[in-house]
């Protein structure tokens, strides 16, 4: 076992705070004399069926205290799933039914041993112990906190600021939350920094039950493909780890050569030592962007498709965007023209080329659409009933024909 001084060492590669690292540093040293691991918890809620890399930047800090010898709660949030986080939303979240949030849950299950070493990894449901609760035990639950409190926390002061609802529901998310703390006596619990309220609220309601308190490591969010955003599914700004080998690079290779860095930190398995030299590297320009970014690329492809996939997702993006060639498998969508003419944004849209007929617009005034080889430049462009190569985009191409 590394010593407390290393562990932290390691712990601390990419966390943007630890609440706190005194406490942390502590609790190190204590299960290292006892020998004794420490209970590392960290909640999901299965509100999507399938994981992206912005969840495995929490799964990847899990995998380290897993090697450090800790006890990692994969914590399956079915209960609160139900309700919805509140963080970060301007209004309420939509009600999932039971049999989302359970099919959503067997996904996960399936998608994180990729990541996390099964036998040393107890996956937990909170339904366990808040679906029992009597009625009595959840009022004591919520006079534990002050509404005055709740109002502490950034999205719900607004949304009262602006006089939106807020529903008593919501209070009880982070109560939940914390109460998973309670039950499952967790030393560390880690989160993304828009989980700061939820997370403090555990270490306030171990301190309330004499318990002591957990040590909190926030990480940060991943910004999506787009180098703006959190990356999330419903902005297409997102890269799952059940994608396409093809796709999966493609994606990575897009991202800005600042944000590789992130990706570097957050994501890839390279040592602290080798993360450093790197830096200075590209920082020196002794190592061109472009060949850090591909060697990311090709390492993550092959964590979760495997060594042969990841070079043939190479193989083929070079093809495509050094020889400008034409992927092997070009998929290809029915479209139901009718006798009139169609506007090109509809159909990009429609077929899936974008999310909106104003993102098609943007590509097209960019010059990044070309049809058949042909670049089309006129945002106004209409298609009449046939069959067409679309390209959007540096690496979308479809196959469109009519029905």
């Amino acid at each position: 076992m590394y010593s407390p001084e290393k562990q932290m060492e390691i712990i601390k590669k990419g966390a943007v705070e630890i609440i706190s690292e005194e406490v942390l540093l502590h609790k190190l040293e204590k299960s290292y004399r006892e020998k004794r691991p420490l209970r590392v918890k960290v909640g999901f809620d299965p509100t999507a069926p399938a994981i992206h890399l912005g969840h495995t930047v929490l799964l990847e800090k899990m995998r380290q205290f897993q090697k450090l010898g800790h006890e990692v709660i994969f914590l399956i949030g079915d209960f609160t799933a139900l309700i919805g986080d509140p963080s970060g939303v301007s209004e309420m979240r939509r009600l999932l039914t039971k049999e989302e949030v359970s099919k959503n849950a067997e996904t996960y299950k399936e998608q994180v041993f990729v990541i996390l070493n099964p036998g040393k990894t107890s996956i937990r449901f909170n339904s366990e112990w808040l679906s029992s609760m009597s009625a009595m035990e959840i009022v004591r639950l919520g006079a534990m906190e002050t509404v005055a409190r709740m109002l502490e926390r950034d999205d719900f002061k607004k949304r009262f600021s602006n006089q939106q609802p807020i529903t008593i529901l919501e209070f009880y998310y982070p109560l939940f939350q914390a109460y998973d703390s309670v039950y499952l006596k967790a030393d560390i619990e880690i989160g993304g920094t828009d989980q700061r309220f939820n997370l403090l609220m555990g270490r306030s309601m171990q301190k309330s039950l004499a318990m002591d308190k957990q040590v909190i490591i926030m990480m940060p969010l991943l910004e999506g493909t787009d180098g703006l955003q959190k990356m999330s599914k419903s902005l297409n700004n997102h890269i799952g780890i059940a994608e396409q080998p093809k796709e999966m690079y493609g994606k990575l290779m897009s991202i800005s050569d600042e944000l590789m860095i992130k990706y570097y930190e957050l994501l890839s398995h390279i040592s602290l030592e080798e993360l450093n030299t790197l830096k200075e590297r590209l920082g020196s320009g002794d190592r061109h962007p472009k060949e850090a970014k591909e060697d990311l690329a090709k390492e993550i492809v092959e964590r979760y498709c495997g060594k042969e996939a990841a070079i043939y997702a190479r193989e083929e993006f070079d093809r495509i965007f050094k020889e400008k060639g034409l992927p092997d498998e070009i998929a290809q969508v029915e479209f139901r023209w009718g006798d009139e003419e169609i506007w090109l944004p509809r159909i990009m849209k429609t077929v899936g080329l974008t999310p909106s007929t104003s993102e098609a617009t943007r590509l097209i005034k960019q010059g990044a659409v070309q049809i058949d080889g042909v670049k089309v430049t006129n945002p106004d462009k209409r298609l009449r009933k046939g069959s067409y190569l679309i390209k959007a985009g540096k690496k979308r191409f479809l196959k469109v024909v009519s029905e």
